[in-house]
């Protein structure tokens, strides 16, 4: 009897023990913010290296932009229906963040990772950024003297209804109006551009920008505008720039605030995360390691949104970078989200349609 209860015990031991080890899965949800045509060739490579791994994919609506899919994770939080969140930009991401709904987490990255593009609790990583750029019509500026070459332009008269922007409420606009309004402090301004003892007075600025600039629904209608030439410039994503110049539309790129004193270009990452009690998360983390190495990264940059890397010394550069070097903003994204529940509905206020 002793020895009957002996295998018993060491066989209920063993069982626990397997049961203990991460059992295999052979599905993982991602949500996915990231433009469908980027993302859909990357998700399709790695099932075709993890064959035994199907990826159930859950993209963002275009008119709700990432916010629904956002919504859908705050609502899920209980029990979550993802796995991973592939976010094209990074403000929702910190929102996730801030409300416990992100898996901390050991990222494959060196430690030269550039500390604005990685959580401060390894939450989130960023990678593959599109560039905050200033698209110029050269039909309708047609000397290098005339080019804008700040964003802080936007509320220069001499613009008026000649620029055009997206609506800040919502994408990279929105994270790019977080950051301004969070680093004014460090942003070099005069009075004809919204500033106040030589710093960015971002309230008296962003009024001026409600009423210089055209504002359109997205990054993409602005760059359009400039490429027929209904608008001289416009602040844009490199992709959505690019693509017009690849159609042969009189465009140029233009990074702004390069010069000594200014803030530098903003680059806005791509973002990842594992979502906290995800459904899979053996899988989740095999497809998140992916999703980031420098492989994909690569792919990102040749891809037709000409992605820049944020891997240190990568090998591929993106095509919109051209020969000169360019001189990244120094930013503090976490910094930039704290504010954004107050600056979202003044900014509603300010850019409502009379």
């Amino acid at each position: 009897m002793i020895r009957i209860q002996y295998v018993l015990l060491l066989w209920s031991l063993s069982f626990c023990a397997i049961g203990c080890v991460p059992r295999p899965e052979n599905e993982v949800v991602i949500y996915a913010a990231a433009d469908r045509e980027f993302s859909t060739p990357i998700l399709d490579g790695f099932e075709r290296g993890n064959e035994k791994i199907s990826i159930t994919r859950l993209f963002d609506v275009e008119s709700s932009k990432t916010l629904g899919l956002v919504q859908r994770i705050e609502a899920e939080a209980g029990k979550p229906g993802c796995d991973c969140f592939w976010n094209n930009e990074i403000l929702h991401t910190l929102r996730l963040q801030k409300k416990g709904l992100l898996q901390t987490r050991r990222w494959p990255i060196p430690d030269t990772w550039p500390k604005s593009y990685r959580a401060s609790d390894g939450s989130w990583i960023g990678f593959a950024a599109r560039a905050r750029v200033i698209l110029v019509n050269k039909e309708r500026l047609q000397k290098s003297a005339e080019l804008p070459s700040s964003v802080l332009e936007l509320a220069n008269p001499k613009w008026k209804n000649r620029c055009g922007m997206a609506y800040p409420i919502y994408g990279t606009t929105a994270t790019h109006m977080a950051v301004l309004s969070s680093h004014s402090d460090k942003i070099s301004a005069d009075a004809t551009i919204g500033g106040s003892s030589g710093k960015l007075n971002f309230e008296k600025w962003i009024a001026a920008v409600s009423k210089n600039a055209v504002v359109l629904s997205g990054n993409k209608q602005v760059a359009l505008a400039v490429g027929r030439g209904d608008l001289d410039w416009c602040i844009t994503d490199t992709d959505d720039a690019i693509i017009e110049k690849e159609n042969g539309q009189p465009v140029e790129i233009v990074f702004p605030d390069q010069e000594v004193g200014q803030f530098g270009t903003l680059f806005i990452p791509n973002t990842l995360a594992v979502l906290k009690n995800s459904p899979h998360p053996t899988a989740a983390g095999l497809l998140a390691d992916h999703l980031i190495s420098e492989k994909v990264e690569a792919r990102l940059a040749m891809g037709n949104g000409a992605h820049f890397p944020v891997w240190p010394n990568a090998s591929q550069a993106s095509r919109v970078s051209g020969d000169r070097p360019i001189r990244w903003s120094d930013v503090d994204f976490e910094l930039a989200s704290q504010n954004w529940d107050a600056l979202q509905p003044a900014l509603q206020k300010q850019f409502e349609k009379e």
